[in-house]
């Protein structure tokens, strides 16, 4: 299981950094910047809601919930295909990402969010 974990951690990196490369490439500087910090941004916020009192047990089980499903090597649609390989982790993550939003107040994850604000104005627009 663990080798397994491993693997997918590694593709998902190299997507990731593939990315970013191409944004580079086209041009895109601050879209890059933004998405290399996006993942660790992001990371960072899911570890802070996770440990944060404000934030309810069942939002909490549903972070816990999407990290494993993102970890786990066996998926709905294999990895390796592409564009369709990632999509089910995509889905699973922002669904949980939009229920945890929902229902925890915007402050407390403004809190724990490392980026810039205009991203995560973006990824959380005001209501």
């Amino acid at each position: 299981m663990l080798r397994g974990l491993l693997i997918a951690a590694a593709i998902v990196f190299v997507v990731w950094v593939l990315a970013i490369g191409a944004l580079l490439v086209t041009g895109r500087k601050t879209q890059a910047k933004e998405l290399a910090a996006f993942l660790p941004n992001l990371l960072a916020l899911f570890r802070g809601l996770l440990r944060d009192p404000r934030v309810p047990r069942s939002s909490k089980a549903w972070l816990v919930f999407a990290v494993v499903w993102i970890a786990s090597p066996i998926d709905l649609v294999p990895e390796f295909i592409p564009v369709l390989g990632p999509l089910d982790d995509a889905v699973v993550a922002a669904l949980v990402l939009r229920h945890v939003l929902r229902r925890t107040d915007r402050a407390v994850i403004a809190e724990h969010w490392r980026g810039s604000p205009a991203l995560l104005d973006r990824v959380l627009p005001r209501t």
